[in-house]
């Protein structure tokens, strides 16, 4: 069985910190880059960031820049979204999702089944 299983969201106050986690099973995880993506009710699809295979090479949504962070511990199998000084937007499902080939591309080839952030006082 190919599965990325989120954990780690939850009902944090503003301002707050989370570190989201995104672990593989039943594939190459260290040959795929791993994408993390949020959707809030009535809202696009957002994707947050990625991260090459090797880790290298991260994106992210510019708006973010500064308070998410993406990293990997292939060894673990299990890629990571550290989220800092939450703010009630960023309440939303959080995805990750694996693309293989390596780099960061827009092709999403396995997807877990999510992960709620609510930020809120």
């Amino acid at each position: 069985q190919l599965q990325l299983v989120e954990s780690g969201g939850g009902l944090v106050q503003p301002g707050g910190s989370l570190r989201l986690s995104c672990t593989a099973s039943g594939f190459a995880f260290g040959t795929y880059a791993i994408n993390w993506f949020r959707q809030a009710p009535g809202k696009e699809r957002e994707r947050v960031s990625c991260i090459s295979a090797g880790g290298v090479t991260t994106n992210y949504v510019n708006s973010l820049r500064g308070r998410f962070t993406i990293s990997r511990d292939n060894a673990k199998n299990t890629a990571y979204l550290q989220m800092n000084n939450l703010k009630p937007d960023d309440t939303a499902v959080y995805y990750c999702a694996g693309s293989a080939g390596r780099l960061c591309l827009s092709e999403y080839h396995i997807w877990g089944q999510g992960t709620q952030v609510t930020v809120s006082s």
